[in-house]
C-alpha cells in the first residue's frame, strides 16, 4: 500500500536549429526520449500518504517515473507535506476513501461521506481535486458507482496485482510488473519496502519493453500519455 538525470545538451549549431524550429518545446521530452514510448501502463500505490512516501517518491523520480498515488483521506489529513510532495514529484493523486472500510457493506451515506471528505482532505493538503477513485479491496456495486458519478469519480481498479500487501517479494513485483501490457495499470502500495526495492527494476523492465509509465485518463480509466 503504501529525476533521470538528464543530460546535459551541447549548445551545437544544429541542436540550435531543432530549438528554433520548435522541435525541442521547453519542458517536453525529446523526440528521442519520446520515440521509445511503444506504449504506457499505470503505476499505482495505494493507501498513502505516509512516513514512507519520501523514500517511494525519491525511488520513482530517481528512475524517471511518474505514478498515481491512491490516497486515504485520514492520511491525507495527517500528512498533508506529503500530498504536497506527491504533486511537486509529478504524481498523479487519486481518491482511495477515507477509513478504507468495506464500501459495499455500507449506506449510501456512509459511502458518500468517505468519497466527499477524501476529496475536500486531497484539496485541502494541495493535491488537488481527485478525477479518479480506487474503491478498497477494489469492491464496488451499484451503489458506490452512484456516488463516485455524484463527484464526477472515474472507477479505477486494476489489471495486475502486485501482491505487495501480501508479503510478495520484490522479485514477485517485478516479475508482475512483468505482465503490464499498454494501456493496463498494476497495483502496488505505499508502505511496503519490497515495493521501493522494485522500482529500479521495474523501470529497467518497462525501458526494454519500449514501455513508459502514464497518467490514468479519467475518460477512459486506462494508462495513456502524460496530457
Amino acid at each position: 500500500m503504501k529525476p533521470s538525470a538528464l543530460r546535459s545538451l551541447v549548445a551545437t549549431p544544429a541542436v540550435i536549429a531543432l530549438a528554433a524550429a520548435g522541435t525541442l518545446a521547453a519542458g517536453a521530452n525529446t523526440p528521442a526520449q519520446a520515440a521509445t514510448c511503444g506504449g504506457y501502463v499505470g503505476l499505482t500505490f495505494d493507501d498513502g500518504p505516509s512516513g514512507n512516501t519520501p523514500a517511494l517518491l525519491n525511488s520513482l523520480k530517481q528512475n524517471g517515473l511518474r505514478a498515481t498515488t491512491f490516497n486515504e483521506g485520514q492520511y491525507a489529513a495527517a500528512y498533508p507535506a506529503q500530498v504536497k510532495a506527491e504533486v511537486a514529484a509529478g504524481m498523479w493523486v487519486g481518491n482511495h476513501s477515507y477509513t478504507h472500510p468495506h464500501l459495499t457493506q455500507q449506506t449510501q451515506a456512509t459511502i458518500d461521506s468517505e468519497i466527499s471528505r477524501t476529496q475536500q482532505a486531497i484539496a485541502a493538503a494541495g493535491g488537488g481535486t481527485p478525477k479518479l477513485f480506487r474503491p478498497p479491496y477494489g469492491e464496488t456495486n451499484a451503489t458506490v458507482k452512484a456516488v463516485e458519478a455524484k463527484y464526477g469519480l472515474k472507477e479505477i481498479i486494476w489489471d495486475v496485482d502486485s501482491q505487495d500487501w501480501n508479503g510478495a517479494s520484490t522479485d514477485a513485483i517485478v516479475q508482475a510488473a512483468a505482465r503490464l501490457t499498454n494501456g493496463q495499470i498494476i497495483l502496488m502500495h505505499d508502505w511496503p519496502a519490497n515495493t521501493v526495492a522494485a522500482i529500479p527494476r521495474i523501470a529497467q523492465g518497462l525501458a526494454a519493453r519500449t514501455l513508459c509509465a502514464g497518467m490514468i485518463s479519467p475518460q477512459t480509466g486506462r494508462a495513456v500519455a502524460p496530457g
